[in-house]
């Protein structure tokens, strides 16, 4: 086990960013696939794309990781942006160089390549990019914009982090194994056995939240562009209606609607999300929603296409402590 640092150089917050890739989360689920008892939370989602699986090309979908839950480099990017697609994603997947393409795999199998991964690099890539198409199509596509609200709604909390306690809090509250000090942030991984250091300048440090992580990964190769991808808030409730239940006095006040999305907005979360997990309509929500914003109760932010809501302090007093 080693360690991974980054020197933000200055400090610069302005090399810091936050970005979703729905190809990472693609990839980084085939963990779920392989162990499933490593990601308890997941089991209902798994259960229900057990009817697709056969489908699809399994075996080389679970030759994309190994028994340590590595997966390969370049087909874990780092993202371009906030709103990153998967299409354009699995379009430079099927770009990437071979020499890259027969590293990254290496790198993922040292003691030999499985079958489904032998053969010519541009025919092997070219069966990963459909595998990975397939899959997607079939187990992701349906329930991406459920997954993509909770990793929206982490980025929204760790910048309110930010701006309330600083960096140094944010960093500290991202998994047990980063830390932050003297302008280093350091990651403790099982993907290398000494420590590498590499400044940020130029290239930045990118931050993804992903649903299959329980720590903190980096990429592999040292070449790599600077990225720690660490667990989202909100993963263990993914696949859950949830019901708040209100405080008796809050709902008087409020109602048992108004009230339970109060109770329910500790974390950010969209409309959409909100409808999901209280099985409600979107509309009957986001009415409710407004009024409580223009109480003074909530806040909101927008995130890409979604807008994500989030108690205020005047919310937090209402609701009080015991919530």
């Amino acid at each position: 086990m080693g360690w991974m640092h980054y020197e933000l150089v200055g400090m610069d917050l302005a090399d810091v960013r936050f970005a979703v890739s729905p190809l990472n989360e693609l990839v980084l689920s085939l963990r779920a696939w392989r162990d499933p008892g490593r990601f308890p939370m997941h089991l209902p989602w798994l259960r229900r794309v057990e009817e697709a699986r056969p489908t699809l090309d399994g075996d080389m979908l679970l030759a994309l990781t190994n028994e340590s839950m590595w997966t390969p480099d370049f087909l874990t990017p780092r993202p371009g942006g906030p709103l990153t697609r998967i299409d354009d994603e699995l379009a430079a997947a099927a770009a990437v160089e071979d020499a890259i393409v027969a590293r990254d795999l290496d790198e993922v199998h040292p003691g030999g390549l499985p079958a489904p991964l032998r053969g010519p690099v541009p025919d092997v890539r070219r069966r990963i990019v459909d595998a990975l198409t397939a899959y997607w199509d079939a187990c992701f596509a349906p329930v991406w914009p459920r997954m993509r609200a909770v990793l929206q709604a982490d980025v929204v909390h760790r910048g309110t982090v930010i701006s309330a306690r600083g960096a140094g809090a944010m960093f500290a509250d991202l998994a047990p194994r980063i830390s932050f000090a003297d302008g280093v942030v350091s990651v403790q991984l099982t993907t290398i056995a000494a420590a590498r250091r590499r400044s940020t300048t130029g290239a930045g440090l990118t931050l993804v939240p992903t649903l299959f992580t329980r720590g903190a990964t980096c990429p592999i190769s040292p070449d790599e562009p600077p990225m720690i991808m660490y667990g989202a808030r909100g993963t263990g409730t993914l696949w859950q209606a949830q019901r708040h239940v209100a405080d008796a006095a809050l709902v008087a006040v409020l109602g048992r609607a108004r009230a339970g999305l109060l109770t329910a907005l500790e974390h950010p979360a969209s409309s959409t999300e909100l409808a999901r997990r209280l099985d409600v309509t979107t509309s009957a929500v986001n009415q409710h929603l407004r009024v409580l914003r223009d109480a003074g109760l909530l806040t909101s932010a927008r995130a890409g296409r979604s807008v994500l809501y989030l108690r205020s302090e005047v919310g937090d007093a209402l609701v009080g402590p015991g919530a």
